[in-house]
C-alpha cells in the first residue's frame, strides 16, 4: 500500500496534468507527434501518374503487372519518457523541486499520450539506468508513471545520460517520440543524443531552477555537491569565485546547447518557478513556426 501523502500527491498531478492536457495540449500534442510514420498496408496496380518510385519491382515481376505499395498514416505511436532522478534533481528554491517538476512535466506527457491512444513507458537514471517502466496504455498506466516518477531516487552517484540514451534506444526498436526530461548537467553525451535523434522524434525538456545561476554576495559558504557528496568552503564575494562560477556556466550553456544542435534536437526550458502549462504552448508555437 502506498502511503496516503504519497497517493495525495499522485492524485493531484493527475487532476493538473489532465487539466493541461484537456486545456492546451491535446490538439498540440495530437498535431505535431501523431501520423508521422508511416507503415506499408498492401500493393494496388500502378495508374499513370503514380510515382514510379513506389513501384515493388519484385512484386511486379511475380505478377508481370507493375504494382505500388501502398502506406497507411500510423496513428499509434510509442511515446518513452528518459527521467533524470540523480541527486542535483532534488534542488528547488520555490515552490518545487526539479524532480517534481519532472513528475508532473512525465505526467503531462503521459496524459497527452494515452489520450490520443498512444503506449507510453518511462526509464529514470542517475549514475546508471535506475527503472524501465515498459511501455503500456491506459489511465492506471499513467498512474503508475506519475508514482514511479515521484519515488524513484538515485542509488548510484553521478549522471549517466550517455547510458541512459543508449539504453532507450535498445528498448526502441520502432521509431517514436522520446523526451528527455533532465537538467543535463552531464558530459560526454552528445555521440548518444544524436544516435537516438537520428530514429526517433526526440525532444529535450531541461528542468532548471533560476536560483542556480545566482549566488548572493554573503562571504564564507559550505556549499555541497549532491552528484559527488563533496563539500567545499568558498567565499561568493571573491573574485576568483565570480569568475570560476561564471565560467563553469557559460561552459555548461556551451555544452547543452552544442549537443541538442548538433543532435538536431529541439529544447523546451521549463523552470520551477514557472507555469509549465504556458511554457509548453509557447514552445508547441514554436515549433509550428518553425516546421
Amino acid at each position: 500500500m502506498l502511503p496516503e501523502n504519497l497517493l495525495h500527491h499522485v492524485r493531484r498531478i493527475e487532476i493538473t496534468t489532465r487539466k493541461v492536457v484537456d486545456d492546451v495540449l491535446s490538439g498540440q500534442y495530437r498535431s505535431h507527434f501523431k501520423g508521422q510514420g508511416v507503415q506499408f498496408s498492401e500493393h494496388r496496380p500502378y495508374v499513370p501518374g503514380d510515382d514510379v518510385r513506389h513501384i515493388n519491382w519484385n512484386a511486379s515481376a511475380r505478377t508481370r503487372d507493375p504494382l505500388i505499395k501502398k502506406y497507411d498514416e500510423e496513428r499509434e505511436l510509442t511515446v518513452f519518457l528518459i527521467v533524470d532522478v540523480s541527486a542535483s534533481a532534488a534542488f528547488g528554491s520555490s515552490q518545487k523541486l526539479k524532480s517534481e517538476m519532472a513528475a508532473e512535466m512525465g505526467g503531462v506527457l503521459a496524459c497527452a499520450a494515452s489520450h490520443t491512444g498512444d503506449r507510453v513507458g518511462v526509464l529514470t537514471f542517475s549514475g546508471q539506468v535506475e527503472k524501465i517502466v515498459p511501455p503500456k496504455k491506459g489511465r492506471p498506466h499513467v498512474l503508475r508513471i506519475i508514482r514511479d516518477l515521484l519515488t524513484s531516487t538515485s542509488t548510484v552517484p553521478g549522471t549517466d545520460l550517455a547510458g541512459a540514451l543508449d539504453s532507450a534506444g535498445r528498448l526502441m526498436k520502432q521509431r517514436g517520440v522520446i523526451f528527455v526530461l533532465s537538467d543535463f548537467i552531464a558530459k560526454d553525451y552528445s555521440v548518444q543524443l544524436k544516435r537516438l535523434a537520428r530514429k526517433h522524434d526526440v525532444v529535450a525538456i531541461l528542468l532548471a531552477d533560476e536560483r542556480e545561476k545566482l549566488i548572493p554576495e554573503i562571504g564564507q559558504i559550505l556549499l555541497f555537491d549532491p552528484e559527488t557528496g563533496k563539500e567545499c568552503w568558498v567565499d561568493t564575494s571573491s573574485y576568483a569565485f565570480k569568475k570560476w562560477f561564471k565560467e563553469f556556466q557559460t561552459e555548461y550553456e556551451a555544452r547543452t546547447r552544442d549537443a541538442l544542435k548538433g543532435s538536431k534536437v529541439e529544447l523546451l526550458k521549463i523552470l520551477t518557478q514557472e507555469d509549465y502549462g504556458e511554457a509548453v504552448v509557447r514552445f508547441f508555437q514554436a515549433r509550428a513556426r518553425r516546421k
